[in-house]
């Protein structure tokens, strides 16, 4: 069974401006793009598989800030 408007039944979330789901969706958009280059960089031979994988950390990291300033939920 699928709930319409899902974020109204779970704690925290609020409705968004036309303006934030805009934002929202072109950060995540945005965020695909980088992860396909992440995952590209991670198969080219020769990289520090390390480095590339604390790069894909921090980056998730800085888009899930994004989002959540976006979002600003309101529990912790």
């Amino acid at each position: 069974m699928i709930v319409d408007n899902q974020h109204k039944h779970i704690r925290g979330y609020r409705d968004l401006s036309v303006e934030e789901i805009a934002l929202m969706n072109e950060a995540k958009a945005l965020a695909e793009r980088v992860g396909d280059l992440v995952e590209k960089i991670a198969g080219t031979p020769g990289v520090d598989g390390r480095w590339v994988s604390i790069g894909k950390t921090d980056l998730q990291k800085g888009f899930m800030s994004l989002i959540r300033g976006i979002a600003q939920p309101t529990t912790f």
